[in-house]
């Protein structure tokens, strides 16, 4: 009987052993689970609105009604520094740049929000209106390309931040259309480093990515884009087209949107009406031989075709939306299966949907949503993520059929100034950038 009683004992002892070796094995299975998936839903967003400079995410599987299930805080980190810049992400780590006491500097965390370094770009911060970083950086391999504020582009190690090479847009004439500091990030393409000091003979510049020696200066003659605007450049990012045949980079400046070769520089054509003498803004839009432009204050949108024009290019403008109708302040423009969405009016960001094609309003422009101020506006799985400058987030279905709001939440933390960073969702994260602190959100389905 005892030696029974002994021999159940055991058994069950060795069941119990085993049911904790196995649930101790099912958690650590979990959490490995947990960081492969979060891999698995982690491709870079290696520059400014992401990897194709579109601001649509490559997501999938992200919760759909915000009503139903909101996003969850996953934590907030400190030590971005003052600024409006939003983030990159590349190789599981996130980039972004901040004003500190001592200068703009470029910052690096882990995923898991913990600051690695801080490497300063400018001896003091910059002086100008709205002081603060704009430039998200630009991921390439082990290095990263930046610009400061101040007008200076710098090319740091991925790694620590190690300076590789620098350079001053004073080297180049640099001029802004008016006196916010330089807002852009670089691009990369290829071999070259491309960025926007607005210089009368160096509008644009193609500089070694590896040494940072010029490649090519373009010179942009402004008299022949139109009287509207100023000299100097504007405030949107470099984006590359094919239209026409012929590699181009595209970019909105002082005086509109222009092109220039990719091979070399050379001016192709250029765009004044979108122009205003304050601030030119949004990104342009690339689609095949189209571009897609916009402006704020009450200037409006246009659609542009590119065609050669023996061996030059063409832009014929398709049609104009004056600003009563649709105009982008800031936040951006995305393109979708066709449909243009944004926010609409001078500093406003009133829901709005355009058919690309013909510049047919479907829906929207005139319902305020549940924030106010400008919206910085990403796609992501289906919907549109709204931040607006008064710091809500919310969802919009991306469907020309008609507007639909499918939640909305308030971040917890709404600084004092705007909220004016990008939205970024990837690896099933949404990040929301606000000054000092960096917010990261799990929106996973």
């Amino acid at each position: 009987m005892r030696r029974t009683y002994c021999i159940t004992l055991l058994v069950a002892t060795g069941f119990c052993v085993a049911a904790i070796s196995s649930l101790a094995l099912r958690i650590g299975l979990a959490a490995d689970t947990e960081k492969a998936n979060l891999a698995s839903l982690s491709p870079s967003w290696p520059q400014w609105r992401g990897p194709n400079r579109d601001d649509i995410s490559p997501d999938r599987g992200l919760l759909k009604d915000w009503n139903k299930q909101a996003p969850k805080l996953v934590w907030t980190a400190e030590g971005m520094g003052n600024g409006y810049a939003g983030v990159s992400l590349a190789d599981g780590r996130i980039f972004t740049t901040g004003n500190f006491p001592d200068g703009q500097a470029v910052v690096a965390l882990n995923l898991d929000g913990k600051v690695l370094w801080t490497k300063k770009m400018t001896a003091s911060p910059p002086k100008h209106g709205h002081e603060g970083s704009r430039c998200t950086p630009s991921i390439d391999g082990t290095m990263l390309y930046a610009i400061a504020s101040s007008g200076k582009i710098v090319c740091l190690k991925t790694e620590n931040g190690e300076e590789v090479w620098s350079r001053d847009f004073k080297d180049f004439g640099g001029k802004m259309m008016s006196s916010w500091g330089f807002s852009e990030s670089p691009l990369v393409d290829g071999d070259r480093v491309l960025c926007t000091p607005g210089g009368a003979d160096a509008m644009i510049v193609a500089l070694d990515k590896l040494t940072g020696k010029d490649v090519w200066r373009s010179k942009v003659p402004e008299a022949e884009i139109g009287p509207k605007g100023k000299d100097g450049a504007g405030y949107s990012g470099i984006v590359i087209s094919n239209a026409a045949g012929v590699k181009q980079y595209v970019q909105l400046v002082g005086h509109g949107v222009i092109g220039v070769r990719a091979s070399d520089g050379k001016y192709l054509w250029g765009y004044n009406g979108v122009a205003n003498k304050t601030a030119n803004i949004p990104t342009p839009i690339v689609s095949g031989d189209f571009v897609f432009c916009s402006s704020g204050y009450q200037t409006g949108s246009a659609l542009l075709k590119l065609s050669q024009d023996g061996e030059a290019v063409k832009a014929e403008e398709q049609y104009f939306l004056d600003g009563t109708k649709m105009q982008n302040h800031h936040g951006g423009v995305v393109l979708k299966d066709g449909y243009v969405y944004c926010g609409h009016k001078h500093n406003n960001g009133l829901p709005i949907c355009v058919e690309l094609a013909t510049g047919k309003i479907l829906w929207g422009g005139e319902e305020r949503g549940p924030g106010s101020g400008s919206a910085a506006v990403t796609y992501a799985d289906g919907n549109l993520i709204f931040r607006y400058q008064s710091g809500e987030v919310a969802l919009i279905e991306a469907s020309p059929s008609g507007y639909k709001l499918k939640g909305s939440f308030k971040p917890d933390f709404v600084g004092s100034k705007p909220c004016w960073a990008h939205p970024v969702v990837i690896g099933g994260r949404l990040y929301l950038r606000d000054q000092d602190k960096l917010m990261c959100y799990d929106v996973r389905g």
